[in-house]
């Protein structure tokens, strides 16, 4: 590589790094530990650069980027599987705490992250793409590795099992309805 393009290639690494690292930083902050963040956004601009003419031009970089960054969270659950299951446990009770202290205004976040939180992993992404990352099922199937038509069945029918899953949390944050006991009198 001559001193030229190893200028424009700096260049073009600046570029991406400029116009992608808000809202790659974004993603990866949802979907991991606060101090896991910095070393997955790191990890994943190294490899952009190592990589940098194999990436794709224009907002497929972007996406390019989120598929990266989404096989690095995936490797880096499968190694604190075990050790997260007390922290997960410790952080359900401190949650659950909460939300029973929590203003009124805060209730319907927390009846949708508990319905979130009831659904399988593969819902939860296909959800969080949409809804947290404002990404198309086009682009959610470039970051997955799927098709656009089999993100937009998954999502339909994660959709589903959301406005159910949240029907059942309301009804449990109710409690059950009161009997109607009749009397002849």
């Amino acid at each position: 590589m001559n001193a030229h393009s190893h200028e424009e290639s700096r260049a073009a690494f600046e570029r991406l790094f400029r116009d992608t690292r808000g809202d790659l930083l974004a993603f990866i902050a949802r979907r991991s530990r606060s101090d896991d963040a910095a070393d997955i956004l790191a990890e994943t601009y190294l490899i952009a650069w190592q990589k940098l003419d194999a990436i794709p031009k224009g907002d497929r970089a972007r996406l390019w980027l989120f598929g990266v960054a989404r096989n690095l969270l995936l490797k880096s659950a499968d190694r604190r599987r075990f050790g997260d299951a007390l922290v997960g446990r410790l952080a359900d009770e401190i949650r659950r705490a909460q939300a029973v202290h929590a203003p009124a205004q805060d209730e319907r976040s927390a009846v949708l992250f508990a319905a979130l939180a009831a659904l399988p992993e593969r819902d939860r992404e296909i959800l969080t793409l949409t809804a947290w990352e404002g990404l198309t099922p086009k682009q959610i199937a470039v970051v997955t590795g799927s098709s656009a038509n089999i993100v937009r069945v998954r999502l339909s029918r994660a959709r589903a099992r959301l406005k159910r899953q949240l029907g059942s949390v309301r009804t449990a944050k109710r409690g059950p309805e009161p009997l109607a006991i009749e009397h002849d009198y």
